[in-house]
């Protein structure tokens, strides 16, 4: 593909694992690779595979100056798909309205988005799909306080993200009255925890991967082990992205009751730890012609592993009976998620480029997922405030009609500078 015929597209993270499995897919696909990122550091900055990084406004902090920063290179840029990596997603993809023409967002719209993203109206939208989810209701009403009376129960907040919340307890102690945030009361499940990551086109499920967790970090997964022939799952996926029209990235998390019956416990619209398993060539295809990829292979290994925070976790659980040992089986089994040779430095330079979110962990005593995710989380606001892509849309129609009037002006002037010559 010639330089002029390059397909650029902008990741709107680039902190991330997942979000370095995206560049290099695409990189290597022939496309020009751009990376908008709070963080002036950050994993992909140091990768061969990406072209150019931007430092943004955190949505966290100012929304609108972030969502004005992403539309900025869009435009100078002339991007022309828009990919999404985790959190992030229910900021910007507040942009598709404001697009110019040409430029595609890879994701669904943000009513849909930051409905699958809050607990509660997920659960509510799958429980009327005729699908397997648990009992939930909103905490301080009548059925949640009945659910915690007869059943072990999950509190949890209804926007929330890394696990951030979220608290187990039996049946015989007293359920909160309130709370600052909405939070949910779920009925806890004892089975096995399973995580999905699919992607989607119009409703039709391109191809899932289903994986557990091998080493934890807190309540997120360092290390991955990818399962085969879970029809179950993969049946109630087709179900739920069918009758929601769902394109882009979507997971689930998902675990079993007694009968081993998989039952969705919440949703992640986004890339998730699983997209790691997933064939180069297929993602990249998936990904630039959705409408003409059939499915997705997986790539062959089975058990993969983040170094660092593995490495971490295991080192952590020295003084545990027999848990340092297990994991340090499973890093020598696994495959490291993202290095290669052709690539060495985000692996080798991930303590320096991640240095600001160690930094937050170790200073406030958060998780690193808690610490990674402290500038994007969304906590459910209201459409009236951000959700002001309206408002951006007006923005930016006022700011293409002054670079109009502009440019008249200037060919008007020049064209009286000519006659005055002449």
């Amino acid at each position: 593909m010639s330089v002029a015929n390059k397909k650029t597209v902008l990741l709107t993270l680039g902190r991330l694992p997942k979000a370095l499995d995206i560049a290099e897919c695409l990189s290597k696909a022939g496309c020009k690779v751009l990376i908008a990122e709070p963080f002036a550091w950050h994993l992909c900055r140091v990768s061969k595979y990406v072209d150019a990084c931007f430092v943004t406004p955190s949505p966290v902090d100012d929304q609108q100056a972030y969502l004005s920063a992403l539309l900025e290179i869009i435009e100078q840029e002339k991007v022309s798909l828009v990919v999404p990596v985790s959190e992030e997603i229910l900021h910007a993809n507040l942009l598709t309205l404001a697009l110019p023409g040409g430029c595609r967002f890879f994701a669904e719209d943000h009513s849909l988005i930051k409905t699958l993203h809050d607990k509660y109206q997920f659960n509510q939208l799958a429980q009327s799909f005729g699908l397997d989810v648990p009992e939930t209701h909103l905490l301080g009403t009548d059925d949640a306080q009945k659910l915690s009376g007869r059943s072990d129960y999950i509190l949890k907040p209804a926007n929330t993200c890394s696990g951030k919340g979220f608290s187990s307890h039996s049946s015989s102690e007293q359920l909160p009255q309130s709370s600052q945030a909405e939070m949910l009361v779920q009925q806890k499940m004892n089975g096995a925890l399973k995580s999905t990551f699919s992607i989607c086109d119009q409703g039709r499920v391109i191809g899932t991967i289903v994986y557990q967790a091998a080493i934890l970090s807190d309540s997120v997964a360092v290390a991955f082990e990818r399962l085969e022939d879970e029809k179950q799952i993969q049946n109630w996926i087709e179900v739920f992205v069918g009758k929601t029209g769902h394109s882009g990235f979507i997971a689930f998390d998902m675990m079993e009751d007694e009968n081993g019956v998989p039952h969705a416990i919440e949703c992640n619209p986004r890339a998730t730890s699983g997209i790691h398993f997933v064939d180069r060539d297929d993602l990249a295809n998936a990904i630039l012609r959705p409408d003409k990829q059939l499915g997705l292979r997986s790539r062959p290994e089975k058990l993969m592993y983040q170094f660092w925070s593995s490495l971490t976790e295991t080192q952590a659980a020295v003084f545990k009976s027999g848990s340092a040992l297990q994991k340090a089986k499973i890093m020598l089994k696994a495959r490291e998620v993202n290095f290669s040779w052709r690539d060495p430095l985000p692996l080798w330079l991930m303590p320096f480029t991640s240095w600001s979110i160690m930094k937050r962990a170790f200073l406030k005593g958060e998780s690193f997922g808690e610490a990674s995710m402290h500038d994007l989380e969304w906590k459910g606001e209201s459409e009236g405030r951000a959700i002001k892509s309206g408002k951006l849309e007006q923005e930016k129609r006022i700011n293409d009609s002054a670079k109009a009037s502009e440019k008249a002006d200037a060919s008007k002037n020049a064209n009286q500078n000519t006659t005055a010559i002449a």
